[in-house]
């Protein structure tokens, strides 16, 4: 028997008079606006300019939510192409069903494609953007909260989650592992923003850091879940993905460690540059620049003691 669970909304949405708020968008678009914010912040401490984030992030987002949307429909094409199902529901993406695999995957696409037209490397901005990310999953994942989806096995622990009867779900207490996943990328954000400031990474490990250790939580996550899945000898898929992407991470930080050590000294060219139409920075005092032209005191005064010589001897100065 249960003394105390977590209990889920009666409604996903909440109507704002001709407008529906659905709680898993919301959290989705706050998940990215911090993910934004946070990034910007840490670019411009890499010597980046403001607003260039937000500007690739134009790209990346929207490739980010085809990739996941991708992802998932793929995976679990049998929830949309089955006898019974209507396939026009694969487009309603408010409904849930995202895959963060394909959600960085694509994302990354569209971010390189944003960094080119910038003229800047996708490491370093990847870099930047890399804890903000792992907090925007954290903040995502309440959003399976509202559609009372992705949750563990059952269980009577005192956090269990409290599922009422629905379609495609019976009711009862289960472990709630989007709680679990949220928590652990707030983690993720946090060992990432350690490790970055105390090794100083660059060229891409901080996001190589992220996502493996990323990887590691979903392993263990994805485990525990009972929402119908494909499995490849006895392991669900997404468990095989999370295992493989943490050694092509893990790989990528030893060589590039090797490879590329340090950290890259410039990240956005001409971001130090002046605006146009400004006076660049000399460092100098503006009184001393207006008098750089000018004619040294010593000498104008030389000059004005010592008459141009006419050709006529000039008497010594006997006092």
């Amino acid at each position: 028997m249960n003394l105390a669970s977590i209990p889920s909304p009666s409604t996903g949405v909440i109507e704002l008079g001709p407008i529906p708020l659905r709680g898993y968008a919301f959290c989705i678009i706050i998940g990215v606006f911090v993910a934004v914010w946070f990034g910007n912040k840490r670019w411009i401490a890499r010597g980046g300019r403001a607003g260039t984030v937000a500007d690739i992030a134009v790209w990346a987002v929207p490739f980010g939510l085809v990739g996941g949307r991708l992802y998932h429909v793929i995976t679990d094409y049998q929830l949309y192409f089955s006898d019974g199902e209507d396939w026009v529901d694969a487009f309603k993406i408010w409904e849930g069903g995202l895959g963060i695999w394909g959600a960085i995957a694509l994302g990354a696409v569209g971010a390189w494609i944003g960094c080119r037209r910038r003229g800047i490397p996708l490491p370093a901005w990847a870099d930047a953007l890399a804890p903000g990310i792992a907090f925007a999953q954290a903040i995502g994942r309440w959003g399976n909260w509202f559609n009372q989806e992705l949750y563990g096995r059952l269980t009577d622990v005192p956090w269990a989650l409290k599922i009422s009867e629905g379609t495609n779900r019976v009711a009862g207490t289960y472990h709630p592992t989007f709680l679990y996943e949220s928590l652990w990328c707030v983690g993720v954000a946090l060992l990432v923003i350690w490790a970055d400031r105390r090794f100083r990474l660059g060229h891409g490990r901080a996001f190589a850091l992220y996502v493996a250790a990323y990887c590691t939580g979903r392993a263990w996550i994805e485990y525990m879940r009972v929402d119908e899945a494909h499995h490849v000898l006895g392991l669900r898929l997404n468990v095989w993905t999370a295992v493989i992407v943490f050694v092509l991470a893990v790989t990528y930080i030893v060589i590039s460690a090797k490879v590329r050590p340090g950290r890259e000294e410039v990240v956005e060219p001409h971001a130090a540059e002046p605006a146009e139409g400004a006076e660049p920075d000399t460092g100098k005092p503006a009184e001393a620049e207006a008098g750089a032209d000018a004619p040294d005191s010593d000498t104008a005064d030389a000059e004005a003691k010592d008459p141009e010589d006419d050709g006529a001897p000039q008497k010594a100065d006997q006092s």
